[in-house]
C-alpha cells in the first residue's frame, strides 16, 4: 500500500501560480510512477501530469503544457506540480496518484485530493 495525501491548494486569480504538493508513505516510493489528474465539477477526470520513478521523464495533458511543471524528490517521498498561469478553467479537485507504471496510474493508489480555484 501507498498512501498520499496532497497539499497547496487554494484560490488563486488567473495568471497567478500554485504549487501543489504529494506526500508518499508507505511502500517504496521511488519504485512508484506518480502521476496528477483532476476532475471539475460535472467533467470526467483528466490527465494532467506524470514522472517516471527516477525522474527522467515526465509528461503532461495538452491543456496544461508549458504552463505546469511536475517533479519528484525520492528522498523526501514527495511530487510537486508547479502550476504557472494559471486559467479559470484550471479550476477543479487535483488528485495524485501512483502506480506500476504510467499508464496504468488510475488504476493505482490514490490522494484524497486537493481543490484549486482559479478566479477570472
Amino acid at each position: 500500500q501507498v498512501q498520499l495525501v496532497e497539499s497547496g491548494g487554494g484560490l488563486v486569480q488567473a495568471g497567478g501560480s500554485l504549487r501543489l504538493s504529494c506526500a508518499a508513505s508507505g511502500r517504496t516510493f521511488s519504485n512508484y510512477p506518480m502521476g496528477w489528474f483532476r476532475q471539475a465539477p460535472g467533467k470526467e477526470r483528466e490527465f494532467v501530469a506524470a514522472i517516471s520513478w527516477s525522474g527522467d521523464s515526465t509528461y503532461y495533458g495538452d491543456s496544461v503544457k508549458g504552463r505546469f511543471t511536475i517533479s519528484r524528490d525520492n528522498v523526501k517521498n514527495t511530487v510537486l506540480l508547479q502550476m504557472n498561469s494559471l486559467k479559470p478553467e484550471d479550476t477543479a479537485v487535483y488528485y495524485c496518484a501512483a502506480g506500476s507504471t504510467i499508464a496504468t496510474l488510475e488504476s493505482g493508489f490514490w490522494g484524497q485530493g486537493t481543490q484549486v480555484t482559479v478566479s477570472s
